[in-house]
């Protein structure tokens, strides 16, 4: 097909019968050729690539400066409107060869100055922390960590639209990253095959990032080591994302109470922020639009990230029609006014337009009265009242049998009973106050409570899928040992 087109171009050239009508534009292709060539010697020299050895000892990245800028000039003497559309063309040719086509063996010297700027850049971010102004998401996202997908489904399909919904106009990295259970000798091909189509997914969602498989032992041991070691520098991921295990009692999965507090202490102690998705299969598209509030309950003190995730999302135009409500959860001798007059000057000066309403509870230790709660509130704290009870007299009589210690998960734990009840009961206030005013929000983000020392794992389970009873669409979100939002922002 090539030589065809060839042959028709030659032809039509020798029909015209004046020669010296393509004299010009095949001068100027020479010379562009020639200035192409003189760039790429410049940028490869300039940049010390490895790979660029010249057999002329005297060369010097100035004469192919002064052979490519030699070049455009004699092309603009020649004809300035045939450089100009000679330009115009070979810049199409190289948009068009970039996007479309095919691999070869031959290397671009722009790769080699992105490569080298992009080491620049990241020398010149240091290891310091980034001021809140110039603090940006950075989320990991964690594509299958409780293992419930089919085989041929790298990533649930919503996560990568919760990613795009924490990055404003789409600017940003993600990671996406799973894990694969096995020998690392065994199963490197296995682990090839899941990046490349990892990075297909990424690819069709049109977000912006990269896809990481790591290969481990078991799932705990390798989210230690990614959360570890992934990325350089200040360009670490700061926020790990991951789906609430909705299904993990429903099927039975046993493992998954301790897999799931164990990230979370992982993240704690790795100093990142955690967001955790309940509701992901609910997740709008951005052609979905949602109306209604986004509903902060602010509980304790995480550096302004749930107000940031929610102005992120306002600028997404899934969420660009709803209104943004904080609640502030006090106890009911608090001086609720003045609470709320503090909150509302700090939004003030944040300069973000939000609600504000101030809940008084009574104190967490009260049991609570009959009718307080939503009929369905205390139908499941009642069943989780009754499992929790029913798991903590399995583990007791397991331990009286063998004569050990009382242990959870493989680790020795301490039971306090009244503990448990209190945190049952505080659970259950907090989900039955988020079902009587924020029944019908498009989102509602809430502080994730950390998983209470020496408890045990199924325990911590248990109050969170209380808190999420009955709330279609929840973040639970829990923030670092830093600011992400600042006055002077």
């Amino acid at each position: 097909m090539a030589t065809l087109f060839t042959a028709f171009i030659c032809m039509g050239c020798v029909i015209i019968g004046n020669l010296d009508l393509i004299t010009p534009t095949v001068t100027m292709f020479f010379l562009l050729c020639y200035s192409g060539v003189n760039l790429s010697c410049f940028l490869l020299d300039l940049l010390d690539a490895p790979s660029w050895r010249p057999r002329w000892k005297f060369h010097h990245w100035s004469f192919s400066l002064l052979g490519a800028s030699l070049c455009i000039v004699i092309m603009f003497l020649i004809s300035w409107s045939f450089t100009v559309v000679s330009l115009a063309l070979a810049s199409l040719i190289y948009y068009y060869v970039s996007i479309k086509g095919k691999a070869g063996d031959w290397g671009d010297g722009f790769k080699s100055a992105y490569f080298q700027l992009a080491l620049r850049s990241l020398r010149s971010l240091g290891a310091n922390q980034v001021h809140p102004k110039n603090w940006y998401p950075i989320p990991l996202i964690f594509c299958r960590p409780w293992g419930k997908l089919p085989e041929n489904v790298p990533c649930h399909p919503k996560l990568a639209d919760f990613a795009n919904c924490m990055k404003k106009k789409g600017r940003g990295m993600s990671i996406f990253i799973n894990i694969l259970d096995g020998d690392y000798h065994e199963r490197a091909e296995d682990a090839k095959a899941a990046c490349k189509q990892l990075d297909t997914y990424i690819n069709y969602k049109n977000c912006e990032g990269v896809a990481e498989i790591v290969v481990a032992p078991n799932m705990s041991e390798g989210f230690r080591g990614v959360v570890q070691t992934m990325g350089l520098g200040n360009l670490k991921p700061n926020i790990v994302v991951m789906r609430y295990p909705e299904i993990w009692r429903r099927e039975n999965l046993k493992e998954i109470p301790g897999r799931f507090v164990g990230i979370i202490n992982d993240c704690i102690v790795a100093n990142k922020a955690v967001v955790i998705v309940k509701g992901l299969d609910e997740w709008p598209n951005e052609y979905q639009r949602q109306y209604g509030t986004i509903d902060l309950y602010w509980i304790v003190r995480d550096g302004g990230l749930m107000l940031l995730l929610s102005q992120l999302l306002l600028t997404k135009e899934s969420f660009e029609s709803c209104k943004i409500q904080v609640f502030c959860i006090a106890e009911e001798d608090t001086d609720a006014e003045g609470l709320k007059a503090d909150v509302k000057k700090f939004l003030y000066d944040l300069r973000m337009q939000a609600e504000v309403f101030v809940i008084a509870i009574k104190s967490w230790d009260v049991q609570p009265e009959n009718g307080s709660q939503p009929d369905e509130s205390k139908e499941a704290f009642t069943a989780a009242q009754q499992r929790v009870a029913d798991y903590l007299a399995e583990i007791k009589e397991t331990a009286k049998k063998e004569g050990t210690p009382l242990m959870a998960d493989g680790k020795p734990v301490i039971v306090n009973e009244q503990q448990v009840e209190k945190f049952l009961y505080t659970t259950l206030k907090l989900n039955s106050t988020i079902l009587r005013y924020s029944r019908m929000a498009a989102v509602v983000l809430v502080s994730l409570p950390p998983p209470p020392v020496s408890h045990p794992a199924y325990c911590y389970m248990e109050y969170m899928d209380l808190l999420v009873d009955n709330l279609p669409r929840l973040l639970m979100v829990r923030g670092y040992r830093r600011d992400v939002v600042t006055l002077f922002t």
